[in-house]
């Protein structure tokens, strides 16, 4: 009997990391970075191909903003997984910038240390790392692609700016900073979305740094949603040829 006891002793402590591993769905996970915790959450789908997954870091826009580490995954690519998990079948990291403050500087730092964390945990596939954002998260993922052009597999920019706007300056400088931005990033294939009725991020933003890209010799493809306004996240991560599209995408490693 004490021989068989200590069996099944031995067989549920074997099993039980398997079973942590198993824990899908939105995880809660905090990071710390230059003293300073910040809480996010990382989505692990049900189901994954074999082999090493690939991986989204999700920047949200200004107002998705705070310390709860929930907010961020309601609106965009996290409403969009809850409606077609299916489509995604990827780790995604979301991360929360504070109050008032943009995608620069403190959050980007944290949003690529929450990037790093998930990729160790997972296992996550180098090749197959993209970057998307909207709004304020469109402004960091032209950003963060501008400042680790090496990073990221492809680039999904929602209703971003990448010139100047509200008193920001342009994330490239020269006389021309939106053809310097798309020379730096050139390697990375790039799908925009933006509505042609965008009040509040105007529209020339996207179509700008949709013909510079392509004057850089980039693989852009730009998708202006006729009569959308601010709100092109939830028609464009709606669009099933978006996720279609991304997965098939791979770092293309510098010469």
């Amino acid at each position: 009997m004490m021989r068989w006891m200590l069996a099944l002793a031995a067989l549920f402590v074997l099993a039980a990391p398997s079973a942590a591993l198993a824990e899908t769905g939105f995880l809660d996970r905090t990071i710390t970075v230059d003293g300073k915790a910040y809480a996010y959450q990382v989505y692990v789908p049900r189901q994954l191909a074999k082999g090493p997954p690939p991986v989204i870091l999700a920047l949200h826009g200004a107002g998705e903003r705070g310390s709860d580490g929930l907010l961020q995954t309601e609106v965009g690519l996290g409403g969009a997984i809850r409606r077609h998990p299916e489509r995604w079948p990827a780790i995604v990291v979301f991360p929360q910038a504070p109050k008032d403050q943009l995608w620069m500087g403190a959050p980007a730092k944290m949003a690529l240390a929450a990037l790093a964390a998930a990729e160790r945990e997972f296992r996550t596939d180098p090749d197959r790392v993209y970057l998307a954002g909207m709004s304020m998260g469109g402004n960091g993922t032209w950003r963060l692609a501008y400042e680790n052009p090496d990073r990221f597999a492809a680039l999904v920019p929602v209703c971003g700016f990448a010139g100047s706007f509200r008193g920001l300056p342009p994330i490239a400088a020269g006389p021309d900073p939106f053809a310097a931005l798309a020379q730096r990033i050139a390697r990375a294939p790039v799908w925009i979305i933006h509505g042609d009725a965008d009040v509040v991020v105007p529209v020339d933003e996207s179509r700008k740094m949709a013909a510079a890209l392509k004057a850089a010799g980039a693989a852009v493809t730009y998708k202006e949603l006729a009569g959308v306004n601010h709100n092109s996240w939830d028609p464009g991560f709606a669009d099933e040829a978006l996720p279609a599209w991304l997965f098939q995408q791979r770092r293309q490693r510098a010469n």
